[in-house]
């Protein structure tokens, strides 16, 4: 598993992410003061493929930070692979998603990644909420590259709102799943998550309809 890992892969730079990762992590801790439990369930080596909730733009940024001793490939959409922002997402290792279409070539280099003991990070419900649910219905994605790469899913779930500098958002982690029937497990996954927010009092995604600046 430590060869593979050491083989370079398709997406990101590993001396910009080690680079650019204390920065990271500053700067979300400087302006979100963010309240993390349950980092016990993440296990410390070996595939994981993250799944959670999706508020706000900089929940993947949220993510990559507090998840401190690994990195994350963050899957996201393909415009930000243009301009200036394209510096920046690639090098912190995001794949590109096109969400027009049943894009394959994600979910592949997804699945490359896993069999390489890397880490994915993705949202399930495939954009942020912003409807009156608790949580959009999950797409298969998460699931399929766990079972295909016989990965551990490590749900999060991000509650209360972003607040500059004075925080208010919680970020938890629950116990790594083992995915057996895609179909159930999606389920069991999208459970899960909208079990947490509304014990969290995240009741509807209206709240983030306002705009996406936090």
């Amino acid at each position: 598993m430590k060869e593979r890992q050491q083989e370079k892969f398709k997406y990101g730079d590993r001396w910009f992410y080690t680079l650019v990762k204390p920065l990271l992590i500053f700067l979300v801790y400087l302006l979100y003061h963010p309240k993390v439990k349950g980092r016990e369930n993440i296990p410390k080596d070996g595939p994981i493929v993250f799944a959670g909730n999706h508020m706000k733009w900089v929940d993947p940024e949220l993510v990559c930070a507090v998840v401190k001793r690994r990195q994350v490939h963050f899957l996201a959409k393909k415009e930000l692979f243009s301009g200036i922002s394209h510096i920046i997402t690639w090098g912190m290792g995001a794949i590109p998603v096109d969400r027009k279409v049943h894009d394959g070539n994600a979910l592949k280099y997804a699945i490359e990644a896993l069999k390489r003991g890397l880490c994915i990070g993705i949202f399930p419900e495939g954009t942020i909420n912003r409807t009156d649910d608790v949580i959009m219905p999950f797409k298969i994605g998460a699931v399929k590259m766990a079972k295909e790469a016989d990965a551990l899913i490590v749900p999060f779930v991000i509650t209360g709102e972003y607040k500059l500098f004075r925080g208010g958002e919680t970020i938890e982690f629950l116990k790594p799943m083992k995915v057996k029937d895609l179909e159930k497990s999606n389920k069991e996954l999208m459970d899960k998550i909208s079990k947490k927010l509304i014990e969290g009092g995240n009741t509807s995604g209206r709240k983030n309809r306002k705009s996406n600046r936090v």
